[in-house]
């Protein structure tokens, strides 16, 4: 896999365009498997095949807490790697089990213990809201024990019950409570709240940053730059169309193997281009620009839809910037979908 992966980049050397490489993410997966080697071929490849920005180059690894081992994070210590993204979810053994997370609430502790104790200190942590077994107040010990540890990126997501999963079976079996709404609008601002008063900065509907301390990378996506995704699965943007890599590992290394990436690709419509923007923009603290909605040939639309939200107290208007107000912000993806064109 790593070395299909590695004839990948080669095979997309071209499709940044020569634009500089300014973060670089492990993720989707279980990148914290990788060993120091592994990480050293793909460092040398995407240095060798694209022009990387190295001042302040954000380099992101995702990682399970029972994968960061004191020796894994001391072999980390020796990569490029200067960025965690930990997938904590919650400190309660009973949020946990729920989940079906394999690791348990001390590990959650001692992995961030131990990263921080060997020099990392930009680093992030998910956590997840909404769950029925996570109560007011366990969600506010959640949240205290991210403050205690001075985590300066928090990425906080609502429970979401996808279709054809485990979960999904077990509350339509009654055997698990569905997503109370109210439950998780009442944590939802409790955060706000509660990562305001730590001086968190929150610049996108789940994220939450200390000053200085955004995701570089995340924030790419949401200002609609160009990216590469290399991998099964993976997805890139090159700024008019988006492509898709297969998501069978067998059929992904026969067709690189073949020297073929295996994709489907679509470049999108103008329609199609406003409503991304508008689904994104909105998230962010940063808002929906009306000079990239009339570039886009959509002003009247926008406008006309938005009057409702705006005269409802959900969404302001800040001279050409559009964007949620905290009770709007709860409503984000609804207010998002009524703004948009079909197609």
């Amino acid at each position: 896999m790593v070395a299909a992966m590695l004839h990948e980049l080669k095979l997309q050397k071209d499709y940044l365009g020569g634009e500089p490489v300014e973060t670089i993410y492990f993720g989707g997966g279980t990148p914290s498997l990788l060993d120091r080697r592994d990480l050293d071929l793909f460092f040398d490849e995407i240095f060798k095949q694209f022009k990387v920005e190295t001042s302040g180059l954000e380099i992101t690894l995702e990682a399970n807490p029972d994968d960061l081992t004191p020796l894994k994070i001391s072999e980390l210590r020796q990569t490029p790697v200067n960025r965690f993204s930990i997938g904590v979810q919650s400190f309660s053994e009973a949020d946990l089990k729920f989940m079906n997370r394999a690791h348990n609430a001390r590990e959650a502790i001692s992995c961030i213990e131990n990263v921080q104790a060997a020099g990392f200190e930009n680093l992030t942590i998910d956590l997840i809201y909404g769950s029925p077994t996570t109560s007011d107040t366990q969600w506010a010990a959640n949240l205290e024990q991210a403050f205690r540890f001075n985590i300066p990126h928090l990425s906080c997501y609502c429970l979401t019950v996808e279709e054809k999963t485990a979960l999904a079976h077990f509350i339509k079996a009654g055997k698990a409570k569905p997503v109370d709404e109210k439950q998780a609008e009442r944590q939802f601002k409790f955060l706000m709240k509660q990562a305001s008063a730590q001086g968190y900065d929150h610049y996108e509907i789940s994220n939450f940053a200390k000053p200085g301390w955004h995701s570089r990378h995340n924030s790419s996506y949401w200002q609609g730059k160009k990216y590469l995704g290399i991998g099964p699965s993976a997805h890139s943007f090159d700024g008019l169309s988006r492509q898709w890599n297969v998501a069978n590992n067998a059929q992904y290394l026969k067709s690189l193997q073949a020297g073929v990436i295996p994709f489907e690709k679509e470049t999108l419509t103008p329609e199609q281009r406003y409503n991304e923007y508008v689904m994104v923009s909105l998230r962010t603290v940063w808002g929906c620009d009306l000079e990239r909605v009339r570039a886009l040939g959509f002003e009247k639309h926008f406008l006309g839809n938005a009057t409702v939200y705006l005269e409802e107290g959900l969404v302001e208007r800040i001279e050409n910037k559009f964007k949620l107000t905290e009770k709007g912000k709860f409503l984000a993806d609804g207010i998002a979908a009524a703004l948009f064109v079909e197609i």
